[in-house]
């Protein structure tokens, strides 16, 4: 492990660059080098290429600035020759996102993506740190399949699933046979600000495209294992999900409905979660929260506004858990969807990765 990597934010003017930019500016291992975006935004200095854009709390960071913007796509060669990695987080179509993934990779600049297009290749890690660390060991097969020495895409999950599948995973040695989970999600999960989608204001919106096949599938290859050159997916337990977007700013709330080969006590699963421990909390990683999974008593809580900057908005929180008529247990869970759900969770896995000597 080197004392400090350059990086690359791919997406730099989007809600999730915007929070990369936040997260970063002053890492103790890692230096923004470069910052890309779309060809509207190339050449001008950042500060100009977001303009009101800007949807973080704080100001713009002022090391970036007055940093020009380079073109993700045209300028992708010269990117990957100053940097030491690069994060992705692009307003593409799929097709295209794949392509330019893919691009960076081979160019031996390794990507780790905040987009789903690359989350389905068996090859590609989809890493949630705290649950499937070991997944980063497909990295070897797929260098291979690129012919590439440093190069690979790992990506992180869906950031629906985030609030809920880290509270199933110390109960799965329980034997989970089948979950419920209906998702309420925040508006910046969609790019969007309250001024920026005033329609969303006194409103409830039913759905959310593609979001409930995500949430459905996507745990599947969390909880799933390696065999040779590919990952293959879980085909326990049974999930189905539905997916709300709700006038809520920041913060994914989830209704989880769970049933077990081996029901556990109340009091078990309570202990479970209470101490859970993942790779990023033994290794004292930067942006590791020091309790990851934390259970309120109150049955008032976690609620969005209070709970979802616990532990930096790295946490995961749970309230009200109790029997069900129909599951063996039901409880509610939330994350902060735009640092655990998303840039953060990637950065996360950035130093993982990089205490791991993958991106060396």
């Amino acid at each position: 492990m080197k004392n400090n990597y350059k990086v690359g934010i791919i997406g730099a003017t989007g809600m999730v660059g915007q929070r990369f930019i936040e997260l970063l500016h002053d890492h103790p291992w890692y230096t923004i080098a470069v910052l890309a975006a779309s060809p509207r935004s190339a050449g001008k200095k950042y500060k100009d290429a977001v303009g009101k854009k800007w949807a973080m709390e704080e100001e713009i960071p002022s090391n970036v600035s007055d940093m020009v913007v380079m073109d993700a796509t045209a300028d992708a060669e010269e990117i990957a020759g100053m940097v030491d990695f690069v994060f992705c987080a692009v307003d593409m179509k799929k097709d295209e996102i794949k392509t330019l993934e893919e691009k960076y990779a081979t160019l031996e600049c390794p990507v780790i993506s905040n987009n789903s297009a690359n989350r389905h290749v068996v090859d590609v890690p989809m890493i949630i740190p705290e649950v499937n660390p070991e997944h980063a060991e497909i990295i070897n097969a797929q260098r291979k399949r690129l012919g590439t020495k440093r190069g690979f895409i790992a990506v992180k999950s869906n950031c629906s699933i985030q609030s809920y599948v880290p509270a199933l995973h110390p109960l799965k040695k329980f034997g989970i046979t089948k979950v419920l989970a209906t998702t309420y999600q925040a508006i910046s999960g969609a790019g969007k600000t309250f001024e920026t989608w005033p329609e969303m204001i006194d409103n409830v919106i039913p759905f959310i495209g593609g979001e409930e096949e995500k949430s459905e599938i996507e745990p599947l290859k969390v909880w799933g294992k390696i065999e040779g050159d590919k990952i293959v997916d879980a085909e326990e337990p049974s999930i189905t999900t539905q997916c709300l977007r709700v006038p809520v700013s920041n913060g994914h709330t989830a209704a989880v409905f769970v049933s077990f080969k081996n029901k556990p006590s109340i009091e078990e699963i309570k202990d479970a979660w209470k101490n859970f421990k993942g790779e990023p909390q033994e290794l004292e990683l930067p942006h590791a929260p020091k309790q990851f999974l934390n259970y309120f008593e109150d049955d008032n809580r976690p609620q969005a506004k209070i709970d979802r900057m616990m532990e930096g908005g790295m946490a995961v929180s749970m309230g009200r858990l109790r029997p069900d008529k129909q599951y063996d247990y039901k409880f509610v869970c939330l994350s902060h969807n735009t640092l655990r759900g998303a840039a953060g969770g990637a950065v996360l896995m950035a130093e993982l990765l990089t205490k791991k000597g993958y991106l060396d």
